[in-house]
């Protein structure tokens, strides 16, 4: 097998993309970058050695090719084919709340009652809990 490989080939074999037509559409798109320089065709080589960085989502990935790909295998396959160098990804404003997986806790007070308060209002209110 030879040591280059197509670069949209390379990221659907990677499962960077669902499809290998999502992946011609990034690399046509001029926002994936080789080794720093950006890249406007899908034909484009990559070899072991080479550094991508392409948008994914709202990260921005920064890739080092280890391999080229054979096949589109299973994913812990296509993870031994690069080298994520992409800086850690922020904590998301949910996450600070919940540490832990724990359950996010609300202000008693805040936002829609909950159906202990809600049952608590109406015992006040004196309404009748058989309706």
């Amino acid at each position: 097998m030879s040591e280059t490989q197509r670069v949209d080939k390379w990221l659907w074999f990677a499962r960077f993309l669902k499809s290998r037509s999502l992946a011609t559409a990034l690399a046509a798109s001029g926002k994936l970058r080789l080794n720093g320089q950006l890249i406007a065709k899908a034909h484009n080589q990559v070899k072991p050695g080479d550094v991508l960085t392409f948008p994914l989502g709202s990260h921005i990935r920064v890739i080092k090719v280890l391999h080229p790909g054979e096949r589109r295998g299973p994913a812990p396959e296509a993870q031994k084919l690069y080298e994520d160098l992409s800086p850690p990804t922020p904590r998301t404003a949910r996450a600070e709340h919940a540490p832990d997986g724990a359950t996010p806790q609300r202000d008693a007070g805040s936002g829609r009652p909950t159906k202990r308060e809600r049952r608590a209002i109406d015992q006040l209110m004196g309404e009748d809990e058989s309706d």
